[in-house]
């Protein structure tokens, strides 16, 4: 699920490089997969042996329930083994997970922190290039991870068996505020980036003019869950997975300059 978004593209890249079988899964794919739509979830679980499980707003109301119905279709259709993308820490992801465990399916579980690639591929790359990060996260800091190895673990545990059964904590090794993100970005790129701490109704009220008022009402409401402390230790997912320890955000942001992302 999810094949074109910041992790599932990348979980895709590594299967294909690896010459596995893979049925990439979304709106637009050859076997369209829908979450509101179940009937559209059979012929994407029809021969699978494993399942990358994406939803993309945990946070959304119905969505736990939206992702257990998906494990019991799972089930049902043979597939042996999920392998679940979370969240750390907010009421959503606890019930997806929640939700995947009671299928009684094998399971993997992938719980990842604030990506990196919000910097370069999402919604914060225009406010980068113009040279402001608003977010209302106060002096929070993050142990923002690589989307890169996210899918490392996401593929590991998709193929190896040794996985089934584990949650994965996976971070960055570090912690920063997104002010000391900012300076990182700023270093890198050669652009003044700053962090600018927003209040929560005037981060909801601009935020509504490009996704709407129930996205921008849900998304503000999930940040100030998150960005509250629980986060800002950094977990052991990447090195107890992989055996390695995580790509550091200011190498990231080195790569992403050289890559003309900014």
């Amino acid at each position: 699920m999810g094949a074109s978004g910041k992790t599932g593209r990348r979980v895709v890249q590594r299967l294909a490089g690896a010459g596995l079988p893979y049925r990439p899964a979304g709106r637009s794919t050859p076997e369209p997969f829908v979450w509101e739509q179940p009937s559209s979830w059979g012929a994407v679980l029809a021969g699978a042996g494993s399942a990358y499980v994406v939803h993309p707003e945990l946070a959304a109301t119905g969505a736990a329930t939206l992702i257990g119905d998906f494990a019991a279709a799972a089930a049902a259709a043979g597939v042996a083994h999920l392998v679940l993308l979370s969240g750390r820490g907010e009421q959503g992801a606890i019930d997806s997970e929640q939700a995947v465990r009671e299928s009684g399916v094998s399971h993997t579980i992938v719980r990842a922190g604030w990506f990196a690639q919000n910097y370069t591929e999402g919604l914060l790359l225009p406010g980068v290039l113009d040279g402001s990060i608003i977010l209302p996260a106060g002096d929070v800091a993050e142990p923002v991870v690589d989307a890169d190895d996210i899918a490392d673990v996401a593929f590991a545990a998709l193929t190896d068996p040794r996985h089934a059964g584990r949650t994965y904590e996976v971070t960055g090794a570090r912690s920063l505020t997104f002010t000391e993100m900012a300076a990182v970005i700023s270093a890198a790129s050669g652009r003044r980036v700053s962090f600018v701490d927003a209040p929560p109704a005037a981060f909801r009220s601009g935020l509504a003019t490009l996704v709407g008022d129930a996205q921008a009402a849900m998304f503000t409401a999930l940040l100030q869950e998150i960005f509250d402390g629980r986060n800002e230790k950094p977990g052991t997912g990447v090195v107890d997975a992989l055996g390695r320890e995580p790509r550091d955000f200011t190498a990231f942001c080195h790569a992403a300059a050289g890559s003309g992302a900014w």
